[in-house]
């Protein structure tokens, strides 16, 4: 089952609005997947998204791209939220080395930038979000397409 959601934004601020709007939703439902695979473009968004997302649970965190660590754990009270970023990943024994899957506990709520690269290894169930450029004459405005994978 696949649900789907299209929204716009026009700005860095609108998009980590979006991303917010989605941790909220996933920290109030249970029901919805713990993990969200995030698709786009270089300098299309994604972290700002996940800064977003970060920052409603987490509004203390500093949210950065974790492209040489490839994960940074970020922990609130109630929440725990691990930001991988996927881009220099090149196969399942480098998601075994950086201990990939022993974060998908269901306790963890996973983002995961350059799923693209890792969509041999997506759970079952979880969150996509596609971020798109959608205007050459407007460079901040994107299409930003959330489906929850069941």
């Amino acid at each position: 089952m696949t649900l789907e959601k299209i929204l716009n934004s026009s700005s860095t601020e609108q998009t980590e609005h979006i991303g917010a709007s989605l941790a909220q939703a996933l920290i109030s439902d249970a029901t919805l997947p713990r993990f969200v695979a995030l698709y786009g473009d270089l300098g299309v968004g994604k972290t700002a998204f996940t800064r977003g997302f970060t920052h409603f649970a987490i509004p203390a965190a500093k949210v950065k791209s974790p492209t040489f660590a490839l994960v940074n754990e970020y922990v609130g009270e109630k929440v725990k939220i691990c930001h991988f970023d996927m881009y220099r990943i090149e196969d399942e024994d480098d998601l075994y080395s950086i201990g990939f899957y022993d974060y998908l506990n269901g306790k963890n709520l996973c983002i995961t930038e350059w799923s693209e690269n890792i969509e041999h290894s997506l759970p079952d169930s979880y969150v996509r979000v596609e971020i798109i450029k959608n205007n050459t004459s407007d460079p901040d405005s994107r299409e930003i397409r959330i489906s929850v994978i069941k």
